[in-house]
């Protein structure tokens, strides 16, 4: 799950870092990581594992880590199984 979010920053053009320089704790905000990139990157998570983030989950703390995010996106397809 980790390699696939990865891989969904990583094609991001609009995200002002390279993924692949940060661990998976650290806060893309401070990294750069715009409220407006979140949003893409949370519309290309949720095609990718074909979920939805419900309104609790859209909080700057979900997006602020790639381990964070994998965390919800295990929460939300855990659920729909």
């Amino acid at each position: 799950m980790i390699d696939r979010i990865r891989s969904l920053f990583a094609r991001n053009d609009a995200l002002p870092f390279d993924i692949e320089k940060l661990s998976d704790q650290d806060n893309l905000y401070d990294a750069g990581m715009t409220s407006f990139a979140s949003v893409q990157i949370m519309l290309a998570i949720e095609e990718e594992f074909d979920t939805e983030f419900p309104e609790r989950m859209l909080t700057r703390r979900t997006f602020a880590s790639v381990a964070n995010i994998a965390e919800a996106v295990s929460q939300l397809t855990e659920q729909s199984n």
